[in-house]
C-alpha cells in the first residue's frame, strides 16, 4: 500500500467526485481512478459507490478513511519531528477551537506562536467540542481547545485549562433579574431557553446540570454563535445558561449565579492525541501556553 494511494483515496472521499479530486491533486482523472482501483484490489473490497453525479463511501471505505487519515497524520508528524531535531520547526499546525473558549486567548496565542515559528503554516477550524474531539482522535487536527467531553483514552488526552461555574443571563426587565441571590435549576422551570447546538460545550454543561437535578427543559431558540445568543436574550426572547465569562460580552444583560449544579461546571481543556502521536508543533504550542502567561484572567473578556 503506497502513501499516494491513501492520499488519493482521502481526496476522493472529501470531494465525493473524481474530477474535482483530480484537479485538487493536480493529477489526471485516469491516473486517480487507477490509483483507487489499485487500492481496492489490494484490500479486496470496493471503497466507493460510483454514480454519474457523485461517489460515496462504502462501509469498507468508511472503515479505511479513519485509518488512512491517522496514517498520513503520523507520517506528517514523523517529517516534522525530524525537522525539529534539526532545530527547525516547520510543517502545519492544524488547530480546532470552540467559540469563546475560556482559559486561553486563541488569537494571542497563535500570534505569539507565529512570531517564534514563522515556517509553520497555521490552520484553524471552529466547531463544537464533540466534533473537535473526533477530529483530534482521527488525526485531522493536531490539537483542539474544547469543553472536556470525555475521559482520556488511547486516542485522546487532555491538558486542563480552566473551569468556571455557569451563570444565568437574562434581560434586566425579566423576573429573574430581581432574584437577588443565586438561582437553582428548579427556579428556571417553565422558562424559554436560548442555547447552542447540542455539540457545544456550554450546552452539554447545562444539559448535564438539569439532568443531575432531574429536570427537563426545552431549548426553543437554538443558535450556533455567541453573539446571536446574546442578541436574543437582549431582546428578552428567552434566558440563557452560559459560562460565567460570557457576562462580560454584554454588560447590559443581568447575570445571576446558578447554584446546585454539582460537578457540572464548564471545564475547558486542550485535547491532544497520545504523547507518541503529538506533533512537535502542537507540543510547542501547549508549552507556550503553559509557560508564556498568555491566557487572560478567568473572569476577564475572552476574545477567542
Amino acid at each position: 500500500m503506497e502513501l499516494r494511494h491513501l492520499q488519493h483515496f482521502i481526496a476522493v472521499a472529501e470531494d465525493q467526485h473524481f474530477t474535482r479530486a483530480a484537479e485538487r491533486l493536480m493529477v489526471s482523472q485516469s491516473g486517480l481512478s487507477a490509483s483507487i482501483r489499485a487500492l481496492e484490489r489490494e484490500l479486496r473490497a470496493p471503497l466507493f459507490v460510483r454514480t454519474t453525479r457523485r461517489v460515496t463511501l462504502t462501509e469498507a471505505g468508511r472503515a479505511l478513511l479513519a485509518e488512512a487519515e491517522r496514517i498520513l497524520a503520523q507520517v506528517r508528524s514523523a517529517h516534522e519531528a525530524v525537522a525539529a531535531v534539526q532545530g527547525v520547526l516547520r510543517g502545519t499546525l492544524a488547530l480546532g477551537t470552540e467559540q469563546c473558549i475560556a482559559g486561553v486567548h486563541v488569537a494571542r496565542l497563535l500570534a505569539a506562536f507565529r512570531r517564534r515559528h514563522p515556517d509553520v503554516e497555521i490552520r484553524l477550524r471552529q466547531a463544537g467540542s464533540g466534533a473537535l474531539a473526533e477530529e483530534v482522535a482521527a488525526g485531522r487536527l493536531d490539537l483542539a481547545f474544547a469543553y472536556r467531553t470525555q475521559a482520556d483514552s488511547d486516542q485522546l488526552r487532555s491538558v486542563a485549562l480552566t473551569s468556571e461555574p455557569m451563570t444565568v443571563l437574562c434581560h434586566p426587565s425579566h423576573r429573574l433579574a430581581a432574584a437577588g441571590a443565586a438561582l437553582a435549576p428548579d427556579d428556571l422551570a417553565g422558562e424559554v431557553f436560548v442555547d447552542f447546538h447540542p455539540d457545544w460545550g456550554p450546552r452539554r454543561t447545562t444539559d448535564a446540570a438539569f439532568a443531575a437535578a432531574g429536570l427537563r427543559r426545552t431549548v426553543a431558540l437554538e443558535v450556533n454563535d455567541v453573539h446571536s445568543l446574546l442578541d436574543l436574550v437582549d431582546e428578552n426572547l428567552g434566558i440563557a445558561v452560559v459560562p460565567r465569562h460570557f457576562r462580560h460580552k454584554r454588560p447590559s444583560l443581568t447575570a445571576v449565579p446558578l447554584k446546585g449544579t454539582g460537578e457540572a461546571e464548564y471545564e475547558t481543556v486542550a485535547l491532544l492525541p497520545p504523547e507518541r502521536a503529538t506533533s512537535p508543533a502542537a507540543r510547542t504550542l501547549v508549552t507556550l501556553l503553559e509557560t508564556g502567561g498568555l491566557a487572560p484572567p478567568q473572569d476577564g473578556p475572552q476574545a477567542s
